[in-house]
């Protein structure tokens, strides 16, 4: 179980114990996959609607065992005709590639570690303090070496799944260097060097070294101050974007509805519904290892390096007014592609545009509830019953590349600067060290890459749009409510109090190197990071739900400033582990509870199927309702999926 929750950090962060430990074979074969192999499309557990329709076989690309097929040429009468997009089709008799051997990796010097000491789990609660109806505190001596105290926003009934996760642990007296419960994980995170401010959010659970939904902040200005991969994730910008229409569920996209005569056509009526999932699921390549249809080069690679949506903007494959409604514009200004690996770019050439595997997802959503008008309509978001699309995705195999080639030179860093840690997995360096610099550069052009990726898939989805709709992405009005990341690590300037632990201790500014892990940046109003529009109301922090359940939009608010850095949740976090998830859950019945609530679904990997259940996942509802009672986010709009997309 253990081993398994650690692996859910992201779609392809398969947690690695470097140096210490082995890739097992699983992790060889995806890797295999990846480079060798493509998924075949028909391990779909829906039926191609439209197969062999508008499909025409071309030329098989050398070494590649995919097939790749063009459905169409630009789309749509409008005005940005842009690139064409093809789609892949996979050969479902491709020669499965052979494991590697396994892989050990060692290092000259030993990195220092601090055995953690043996507790009870009577002895743990003496360090736990309900300091509001929302807020717990981990009080210095939970573990060795804390500098300062963690804070943990939760509700009664989030708290109590952290609390059975700690019992458990400490009950089976598990191995420390295989699982360390989420409290015990923020903890640590306390003991770094550098730190000033630790948190986590209620979707919050157990990662690879940092918890999902940690804050950590560090200060700049100390010279023993940390930069850790462990703290962004393996998954680096992982995050959310938005999509409005002008479309409506009743209008345009109703349940149950079929569409066409089929007359001389031979195809027959379809559902609408079925119709719009099967042509995201066309347009749009998913599952782990899966190629792009977006064609670019080893010089577009390092240009989506350096500078993220500007390159998609010139390629066609963004509006302008999409940079205005990212976070940082779409640019992280302390990228250099010069700092990210042969090997990880090898990466990334092939997977711009795909949406990957595990928890990500594109989703056609619904305006469920508008809770505060005026934040909503600020958003172009004004009626219930209004057509949207969230896309959840993040770097691929060239952020987990970029992170896994920092870790190996962080090792040794550690052991030359005589780093001491209380858990290996949070390997880190001195921000200004060379290997801290050379990875906040790495590490900040790779969050670029996430950036061009989501624009990519928008742009695969309004070409899916225009397709059903027969008109074009302008006349549907496709625009960009806002992208936000929830795996990245920035500098930032935050108000700090000189003294942690006094409440009353003087508020100072600071220059911090603020590392969120499943956690959302949510900016306050009249923040000069936030786009105009948005400025009287704060920035919107999108929180994805579980397939088959809500999302929302949360605002960001003055107190979570203060409180959090301007952080939120990210989405629900884990409540079961995918292994658990498998044996306990049935994926007929997860398909008769989306069907039985008007969902279409199409998954390239049917695993997922449990492994995504809502019964997998916390109640997103609880989470964000803990957030907005907290005061750090307020929510805006609650939105309801009515066609799922995952890989």
């Amino acid at each position: 179980m253990a081993d398994d929750i650690r692996t859910d950090d992201t779609d392809c962060e398969a947690a690695e114990f470097l140096y210490c430990t082995y890739i097992t074979n699983k992790e060889a074969k995806e890797e295999d996959v990846e480079e060798h192999g493509r998924r075949a499309r028909d391990k779909s557990i829906i039926a191609d609607a439209d197969d062999g329709k508008n499909k025409k076989e071309i030329e098989k690309k050398s070494g590649a065992r995919t097939t790749k097929t063009e459905t169409e040429t630009n789309a749509g009468p409008g005005p940005r005709p842009g690139p064409s997009a093809n789609v892949n089709v996979y050969n479902a008799n491709a020669t499965k590639p052979k494991p590697r051997r396994r892989k050990y990796y060692k290092t000259k010097k030993r990195i220092q570690t601090t055995p953690l000491s043996t507790t009870t789990y009577e002895e743990d609660l003496q360090f736990l303090e309900k300091i509001s109806p929302t807020r717990y505190r981990v009080n210095i001596g939970f573990v060795p070496n804390m500098r300062i105290h963690a804070d943990v926003i939760v509700n009664d009934d989030l708290e109590k799944l952290l609390l059975a996760e700690l019992k458990e642990a400490n009950d089976s007296q598990m191995d420390s260097a295989s699982f360390i419960p989420a409290l015990k994980q923020m903890a640590n995170v306390a003991a770094l060097p550098g730190i000033v401010k630790c948190l986590a959010m209620p979707d919050v659970h157990s990662g690879y070294g940092f918890c999902i939904g940690n804050v950590a902040a560090f200060d700049m200005d100390d010279a023993e101050a940390i930069i850790s991969p462990g703290g962004v994730g393996f998954d680096i910008n992982c995050g959310v974007r938005l999509i409005r229409t002008n479309l409506t569920e009743k209008d345009d996209i109703p349940a149950g509805v079929l569409v066409g005569t089929g007359e001389g056509t031979g195809t027959g009526d379809v559902n609408i519904r079925e119709s719009l999932a099967q042509a995201l699921f066309d347009h749009i390549p998913v599952g782990v290892g899966q190629d792009g249809v977006i064609p670019i080069t080893e010089s577009d690679v390092d240009d989506i390096l350096s500078r993220g949506v500007d390159w998609a903007i010139e390629n066609g494959y963004a509006w302008e007014e999409d940079k205005e409604f990212c976070e940082e514009n779409g640019r992280m200004d302390t990228a250099d592609a010069s700092k990210v690996s042969a090997k990880a770019k090898k990466r990334g050439l092939s997977q711009i545009g795909t949406l990957g595997g595990g928890n990500h997802y594109a989703e056609v959503q619904v305006v469920d509830e508008i809770i505060d008008e005026a934040a909503a309509t600020s958003m172009g978001i004004t009626k219930v019953g209004q057509i949207c699309i969230m896309i959840h995705t993040g770097s691929r195999g060239l952020g987990h590349q970029v992170a896994t080639d920092a870790l190996r030179k962080m090792d040794k860093a550690m052991a030359r600067d005589g780093i001491k840690l209380n858990d290996r997995q949070l390997s880190c360096a001195r921000i200004q060290s060379v290997e801290g610099q050379n990875y906040l550069a790495a590490m900040s052009a790779a969050a670029n890459y996430a950036w061009v990726n989501r624009s990519c898939i928008t742009y695969l989805a309004r070409r899916a749009f225009e397709k059903v709709f027969d008109k074009t992405a302008e006349e549907m009005e496709m625009n960009l409510v806002y992208d936000v990341c929830h795996n990245v690590a920035k500098i930032e300037k935050h108000q700090v109090q000189v003294d942690p632990d006094d409440t009353d201790s003087l508020f100072q500014e600071k220059n911090l190197l603020v590392h969120r892990k499943g956690s959302t940046r949510a900016f306050p109003p009249n923040h000069p990071m936030i786009p105009t529009p948005y400025q009287n109301v704060g920035q919107p922090a999108l929180i994805g739900g579980t397939m088959g359940t809500c999302s929302y939009i949360l605002m960001g608010t003055k107190d979570g400033m203060h409180a959090t850095c301007g952080s939120t949740c990210h989405g629900a976090g884990r409540a079961l582990s995918r292994n658990a998830s498998r044996k306990t859950l049935n994926k007929d019945d997860v398909l008769k509870y989306l069907k039985d609530k008007d969902i279409s679904i199409r998954v390239a990997n049917p695993k997922l199927v449990t492994e995504e259940a809502p019964e997998s996942y916390k109640d997103v509802s609880a989470v964000v309702e803990t957030c907005h009672d907290a005061g750090i986010s307020t929510k805006a709009v609650k939105l309801r999926p009515i066609a799922v997309i995952k890989g």
